[in-house]
């Protein structure tokens, strides 16, 4: 009798550890599959191009507003601020012709202040390191006598990828509405 109480006390302990077993495979099997799908997501190239694209349209979108901003109050700091956010063309065209323009500001004393409403990249070619972006701002200019106007315009940008930042490198103005073709 002994002896068959011992082979139920000796079942009874089994499931406990077929139970322990069991749900250290089953966390041992998450914990490999949660490492497995964070590895894939840190590793992702779409997710390399979401962060690119990301940063060309903050540097796109903050170059256009610097580029709309200016104060003749402080216009070196303008004008500075102008050229470090400018590279290639734009930038050579904005330095040689900064005294003249700087004079015409003194002259007029207005103060610009942009606003980005919007923006969106256009095209990005993320191995060359050149990006496009889309920006509809408002432009509040203030008259020396104190008058304000207000301006919407949708500026496109072309941007380039200069010591791993991205800097505007041509600016114009967008097309608005359509044309037709008769």
């Amino acid at each position: 009798m002994k002896r068959a109480v011992r082979l139920l006390d000796a079942g009874r302990s089994r499931p406990l550890a077929a139970l322990a077993l069991a749900l250290t495979l089953v966390a041992g099997g998450f914990a490999a599959w949660a490492g497995q799908d964070w590895y894939g997501a840190a590793h992702d190239e779409q997710a390399a191009y979401a962060a690119q694209r990301d940063a060309a349209l903050s540097a796109g979108e903050q170059a256009v507003q610097n580029l709309n901003t200016l104060d003749h109050r402080e216009l070196n700091r303008g004008l500075d601020l102008w050229e470090s956010s400018t590279t290639g063309e734009l930038h050579e065209q904005l330095a040689s012709g900064r005294d003249e323009f700087a004079a015409q500001v003194k002259e007029v004393k207005t103060v610009s202040t942009a606003r980005v409403l919007s923006g969106a990249v256009t095209e990005l070619d993320d191995r060359a390191g050149r990006a496009r972006v889309l920006v509809a701002l408002r432009v509040t200019v203030k008259a020396a006598d104190g008058a304000k106007s207000d301006k919407d315009s949708r500026m496109l940008g072309e941007l380039t990828r200069t010591d791993g930042r991205w800097k505007l490198s041509a600016l114009g103005q967008a097309p608005v509405g359509g044309t037709s073709t008769g």
